[in-house]
């Protein structure tokens, strides 16, 4: 009898599985995870080519790239009239960045020779080098005067 009874339990137990939907759940779960997988698939042709890029179009366009000019000194000028300027000079001895008040833009000053003062528009000119102690510095609301570093 107690055969009987186990064999009634298990019964009912899968009765009630199949009742709550898990059977069909784990069912619907593997064919939506084949469908998925079949999905994936591209039936589209696909070409190969071995071997590393051809580079060569971008070389020829990009031989002749120059770095803009670093850095080589930063000087910081305090002039006749108590104003303190902050000149950048540049690599390429044509070119500096000039801020004349704290936390002001930088103005970038240039000249073709490097014997002549650099200046730009509004007034900005700077007449010096980054080795001299002292430079002729020309900024808008201030005439040109001697300031030293």
């Amino acid at each position: 009898m107690s055969r009987f009874d186990n064999m009634q339990a298990r019964a009912l137990t899968h009765v009630v599985l199949i009742a709550n939907g898990k059977a069909m759940t784990r069912k619907a779960l593997l064919m939506l995870a084949a469908a998925a997988a079949l999905a994936g698939c591209n039936k589209e042709s696909h070409t190969i080519v071995a071997g590393p890029p051809d580079y060569d179009d971008n070389v020829t366009a990009n031989a002749n790239i120059q770095l803009p000019p670093s850095i080589v000194a930063t000087k910081t000028y305090r002039c006749a009239d108590n104003a303190v300027v902050v000149v950048n000079y540049l690599s390429d001895n044509k070119s500096a960045n000039v801020q004349a008040e704290k936390g002001g833009s930088l103005v970038h000053v240039t000249t073709d020779d490097p014997t002549k003062p650099m200046t730009a528009e509004g007034g900005y000119s700077v007449e010096g080098s980054p080795n001299g102690g002292t430079a002729k510095i020309a900024v808008p609301g201030h005439p040109a005067q001697s300031c030293t570093a």
